[in-house]
């Protein structure tokens, strides 16, 4: 996943390499179950990018929906992965190896962005991608985003273990307050997402609208 100034992430993309190397998918092949449950907001033969997509489950989940993809991830493993499980599923995805700051960030150019548990990134680092991430939006265009809340520090099942990378309502609203809050909901509840994001977790998941 994406590069990041912090001591956690120092050398991220062999990090995520060692990751992705296990035969599975870590994260499993199923998309994250939030952005499934919110498959309405999809529109077919839209644009969409998946931001830090890791090895694929939720642009190939996006394409098979039939819209028009793009995703990267800083992981060259786990980009090739994804390439195979688009393969496998007789989709197309545009899959690019590329961090956050070297992504090519068009503005006004996404229907749909979906960051699904994109917390690798330090405080700096969050401001400067969430800033992006609302840039490349059609106007019209909606965030899907899912994350954890600190309380996940208590469960230990997912997530990075540091507080200044989890995500509360407050944090969220200022960050997107130019946006329309179209729902933005923190909760508990059991994840069976590959090895990874396995247990009772501590969520949030936000809807916006680019006005």
């Amino acid at each position: 996943m994406p590069k990041v100034r912090s001591k956690g992430f120092s050398n991220p993309a062999a990090t995520w390499d060692a990751r992705f190397s296990s035969t599975d998918y870590i994260f499993g092949k199923t998309p994250n179950v939030w952005l499934a449950q919110h498959s309405e907001l999809l529109i077919p033969g839209g644009s969409a990018l998946a931001v830090a997509d890791g090895e694929g489950r939720n642009s190939v989940w996006l394409a098979e929906r039939g819209m028009q993809v793009d995703a990267f991830d800083i992981s060259p493993i786990g980009v090739d992965k994804a390439r195979r499980l688009a393969l496998a599923a007789n989709v197309t995805v545009n899959f690019n190896v590329s961090d956050c700051d070297e992504w090519d960030w068009q503005p006004n150019h996404y229907d749909l962005v979906v960051a699904i548990f994109i917390q690798f990134a330090d405080p700096e680092s969050r401001t400067r991608l969430f800033k992006r991430m609302m840039e490349s939006l059609k106007p019209g265009g909606l965030l899907l985003l899912q994350g954890y809340t600190p309380k996940q520090l208590d469960y230990k099942t997912g997530g990075p273990p540091r507080l200044d990378h989890l995500y509360t309502d407050d944090l969220l609203r200022a960050e997107f307050s130019g946006m329309d809050i179209i729902e933005l909901d923190s909760y508990d509840d059991v994840l069976r997402e590959g090895t990874q994001h396995s247990g009772q977790s501590a969520l949030v998941g936000l809807v916006a609208k680019k006005i």
